[in-house]
């Protein structure tokens, strides 16, 4: 961290990492030093994506002449690599001093400190070269969002699936009923055919299609990122080469052309939040699923989702030098390494657990998650630890979301791990940020929820014509 730039000791320390530094403790820290000096400047960042959308975020920083305006590029450069994960652009206004707009260039690019996010952004997900524009705040371009309804349609005959890293569900929906569930083991991110993706998410189409007198739609989710229907970049498909990747980047728009009926598929992470939207009825939901690595959604206060990555993976929560190291993105202490089966394996060996070698990883993580079922006390440590980065994680992701409710789910709530953890952000919310807890309710969906909402839910997702 840049001089000047602080970190905060919690006041609830996670059993397992005592050298935890929050994010939203470092933030909130800043912008009170900067409002004591009252020598305060308005920055006000833009980041522009597809089809002309652009996004704001407003703070205050110190002035570039200010004794500590070097703690201005610790503090933007956090919340920016948030901001594009949370959002994401191909381009970035920086409305405010020169100084953080020069710092914010030289880390995204080609060489530079951020060029894994730089080159993600540029390459992967928007293929436009990443720009970053130094400007005065009022000359950042006007927002615009994307919000818009999307799911809910619950009329016909409707085939939902959810693709995930280690096994994919399908269900067969009547009017908004199922009438056909069932969960497939399978290991996409080990294949280099794209032939077995497509083959193996026919099968399940397929099967819950039989169920039905007809079909009349068929809507998706899947881990990565999809714009129009096209896959941009996804873990299930890591195993592909790049010179085959173009016939997975159209697989879901063959999958519509060959059953001719209108298809959506969205990121996982925003079908969880729907499908928390429609369970609950109410809106603002931030959905945070713990599995393999962490994902994200959203709908906002309007019961829309927003077009946004929500790719929470990468979004920094802990600013401690030593924070784990992302292994894809090479960056420390972002939400993978904190709510996942990665954590879970990180904090085992603190935790006197020796995890069994030559096994699947779901086999390692039902492995710990059987001894804190039987009351294993480095067990029950792990996840209090997760509840504790959880607690300080959803006061950091309040300050970047209008919300009501958390909801989390995912392979690694199974069992009593999920009370253990959301029991820990609830405490520590109270001791340190009561005022969010009376706001925002954090909890885990319902067994039957868990096993099918999210198929049915993604089979809501397109509008028969």
């Amino acid at each position: 961290m840049q001089k000047g730039f602080q970190l905060i000791e919690p006041k609830i320390l996670p059993p397992l990492d005592p050298d935890f530094r929050p994010a939203a403790l470092a933030n909130h820290h800043f912008l009170k030093q900067v409002a004591k000096s009252q020598q305060g400047v308005p920055l006000l960042i833009g980041l522009e994506r597809s089809g002309g959308y652009l996004s704001h975020f407003t703070t205050q920083v110190f002035p570039d002449l200010h004794p500590d305006a070097d703690a201005n590029l610790a503090y933007v450069e956090r919340l920016l690599k948030f901001l594009l994960w949370q959002i994401g652009g191909w381009k970035v206004y920086v409305g405010g001093p020169k100084g953080i707009a020069d710092y914010i260039q030289k880390c995204y690019s080609e060489n530079g400190l951020r060029r894994f996010d730089y080159n993600f952004m540029q390459k992967d997900v928007y293929e436009k070269p990443f720009t970053v524009i130094h400007c005065d705040p009022h000359d950042v371009p006007t927002k615009k969002e994307s919000s818009k309804s999307l799911g809910r349609h619950l009329d016909g005959c409707r085939v939902g699936f959810d693709l995930g890293a280690s096994d994919r569900k399908s269900s067969a929906v009547i009017d908004g009923e199922p009438v056909f569930s069932e969960e497939i083991i399978w290991e996409p991110k080990n294949q280099s055919d794209p032939d077995y993706h497509y083959q193996e998410i026919m099968a399940s189409i397929k099967a819950a299609a039989e169920k039905m007198p007809r079909v009349d739609a068929i809507g998706g989710s899947a881990a990565g990122i999809y714009i129009d229907n096209q896959v941009r970049i996804a873990s299930l498909f890591r195993g592909i080469p790049s010179e085959q990747y173009d016939k997975v980047r159209n697989l879901f728009i063959r999958i519509q052309e060959e059953t001719g009926v209108p298809l959506e598929i969205i990121n996982d992470g925003d079908v969880t939040a729907l499908a928390g939207s429609m369970s609950l009825e109410e809106n603002g939901i931030l959905g945070i699923a713990m599995g393999s690595s962490e994902a994200g959604g959203y709908v906002d206060m309007k019961g829309n989702i927003t077009g946004w990555l929500n790719e929470l993976a990468f979004a920094p929560v802990d600013y401690h030098s030593q924070a784990p190291v992302d292994e894809w993105s090479g960056d420390r202490g972002v939400g993978s390494q904190y709510f996942s089966q990665q954590c879970v394996f990180r904090l085992a060996p603190k935790a006197g657990i020796e995890v069994p070698a030559g096994i699947s990883d779901a086999e390692k993580l039902e492995f710990v998650q059987n001894l804190l079922e039987n009351d294993h006390a480095g067990a029950k440590k792990i996840w209090q630890t997760i509840g504790c980065y959880l607690g300080y994680s959803i006061a950091h992701y309040a300050d970047f979301y209008d919300l009501q409710h958390v909801l989390v789910l995912g392979r690694c709530t199974s069992g009593s791990g999920g009370k253990v953890i959301v029991d820990g952000a609830r405490e520590v919310l109270k001791n340190q940020y009561p005022v969010i807890l009376e706001k925002i309710n954090i909890q885990l969906p319902d067994e039957r929820s868990r096993r099918v909402g999210q198929a049915i839910a993604a089979a809501s997702l397109p509008v028969i014509s």
